[in-house]
């Protein structure tokens, strides 16, 4: 899968938006980079917002455990989750790609 780091905010990783896909979803792996689908528009931090908003339902936490760390105005993002190990989140998302949720 992808690198996941352990920070003292929480678990960190590399995200690789697609916006105005024609659904929401993981789509697969880049590089080291989680590539996520989105439906949104990359226009105004639209597509920001979905990409909080689809991992936190993803991930089963509440939109304010999600934080863009960097590249809010980039589709290559890094995104921190507050309060999750990187164990659980590499077994969450592996849940959440097998459940179709995408890759």
């Amino acid at each position: 899968m992808i690198p996941i780091r352990e920070t003292a905010q929480g678990a960190t990783l590399q995200v690789r938006v697609h916006p105005r896909a024609r659904k929401d979803a993981i789509s697969g792996v880049v590089g080291d980079a989680l590539k996520l689908s989105l439906t949104a528009p990359p226009v105004e931090g639209k597509a920001n917002e979905a990409c909080v908003r689809f991992l936190a339902t993803v991930l089963g936490v509440p939109r304010s455990s999600i934080t863009i760390l960097a590249g809010s105005a980039n589709r290559q993002k890094v995104v921190c989750v507050a309060g999750m190990g990187a164990a659980e989140l590499q077994a969450k998302l592996e849940v959440a790609a097998a459940s179709g949720r995408g890759m």
